[in-house]
C-alpha cells in the first residue's frame, strides 16, 4: 500500500513538472499598455477567486478536524435543516464576487477594446496584416514596404493594425503586447497596440489552420525610432517587389518561409485583398505543388 501511495505521488509530481516545463508566462510579462491592462484584470480576478477558494479549503480542513470521531466537544445536530443566516452568507458572498468580477470584465472590455485608439501624442503607425497559408505578411502603406514573417515596430509609438486573411480564419497574437484577434477572408478587423520597451517578442497564430499551423509564428522586433527609420529606408531599396503576382505566389500553401522584405508596388493592395478583387488563396491543390505541404486532392479551402 505504501508503495502504491509513493508511486502515485511520484506520478503526480512527474505530471506537474512535465506540464509546467512547457509553460511560458509571456502573458504575465507585458511590454505594452494593452498587455499590462490584461494582466491586471487577470491578477485581480485570480486574487478575488482566491479570497473564496482559500477560506473554503481552510474551512473544509477545520470542519473535518473539529468533527472528527474522537472530539467529544463537537455538537452534532442530526435534525438541523435550515439557517437563514448561513443561507445569506453562502449566497451573498458568491453573488458579490460575480458582481465584482463582472464589473472588472465590463470596464476592461471597454478600456481594452481592440478597435479603440490608444492615448498618445504620437501619430499611430499604420500596419496592414494578412494571414496566409502558413505565414504572415505585413504591409506598411505609408512607408511603401512590406515584410514576410517578421514585424518591426518603433518603441513607444502606438500601432494601428488592420487585419485580414487570404483564405481561412487565423488569429494574430503577440502575447507580450496583448489582444489576440481573428483574421477573416473578405473582412478586416482592427487592433491597436503599443510596445513600451525594446526587444524581440514571440508571436503566433493560435487558430488551427492546417499542416503548417505549428510553424505559423513570427518575430515582432521593437526597435528605437531611429533604427526603425533606417530599417524601412533599407527595405525601400529591396530588390524584391510586392505586387499582384508576388502576392498570388505567397498565397499558395508553404511552410517555414524565411523572413523577406519587399518594396510595395501598390499601397491599395490590402483593400483589394479585403474586397476580393484579388482571389482568395488557392488552398490545397492537386498533387504536391510544394514539397513542404502534404498532398491533398479533394478539399478546396474556399469552401471551408
Amino acid at each position: 500500500m505504501n508503495f502504491i501511495r509513493r508511486a502515485s505521488g511520484l506520478g503526480i509530481l512527474i505530471f506537474v513538472t512535465t506540464a509546467l516545463a512547457g509553460c511560458n508566462l509571456r502573458i504575465l510579462d507585458p511590454a505594452g499598455p494593452v498587455a499590462a491592462g490584461q494582466r491586471t484584470i487577470l491578477l485581480n480576478a485570480l486574487a478575488t477567486m482566491l479570497c473564496i477558494v482559500v477560506p473554503t479549503m481552510l474551512a473544509t480542513l477545520a470542519f473535518s478536524w473539529w468533527f472528527r470521531p474522537g472530539n467529544t466537544a463537537a455538537k452534532r445536530l442530526p435534525t438541523w435543516s435550515f439557517s437563514g443566516q448561513i443561507e445569506i452568507v453562502t449566497w451573498s458572498v458568491p453573488l458579490m464576487t460575480i458582481v465584482f468580477l463582472g464589473g472588472i470584465a465590463w470596464i476592461g472590455a471597454h478600456d481594452l477594446d481592440p478597435a479603440k485608439p490608444l492615448r498618445s501624442e504620437k501619430k499611430p503607425l499604420e500596419v496592414q496584416v494578412i494571414s496566409l497559408d502558413w505565414k504572415w505578411l505585413f504591409i506598411y502603406p505609408e512607408q511603401k514596404i512590406a515584410s514576410l514573417n517578421y514585424l518591426v515596430l518603433p518603441v513607444g509609438t502606438p500601432v494601428r493594425l488592420h487585419l485580414t486573411s487570404s483564405s481561412v480564419w487565423d488569429t494574430f497574437f503577440v502575447p507580450q503586447l496583448g489582444s489576440m484577434i481573428y483574421t477573416m477572408n473578405g473582412m478586416a478587423t482592427q487592433l491597436n497596440l503599443q510596445a513600451n520597451r525594446e526587444g524581440s517578442f514571440y508571436s503566433l497564430s493560435t487558430h488551427l489552420s492546417g499542416d503548417g499551423f505549428s510553424d505559423m509564428n513570427f518575430e515582432t522586433r521593437v526597435v528605437p525610432p531611429e533604427a526603425f527609420a533606417n530599417w524601412f529606408s533599407g527595405a525601400q531599396a529591396s530588390i524584391s517587389t510586392l505586387d499582384d503576382d508576388a502576392y498570388k505566389a505567397l498565397s499558395r500553401q508553404s511552410i517555414k518561409d524565411p523572413p523577406v522584405t519587399y518594396r510595395l508596388a501598390d499601397d491599395g493592395l490590402f483593400d483589394r485583398i479585403v474586397g476580393q478583387s484579388l482571389p482568395p488563396g488557392p488552398g490545397p491543390e492537386k498533387g504536391k505543388p510544394n514539397p513542404s505541404v502534404k498532398p491533398t486532392t479533394t478539399i478546396s479551402k474556399q469552401g471551408t
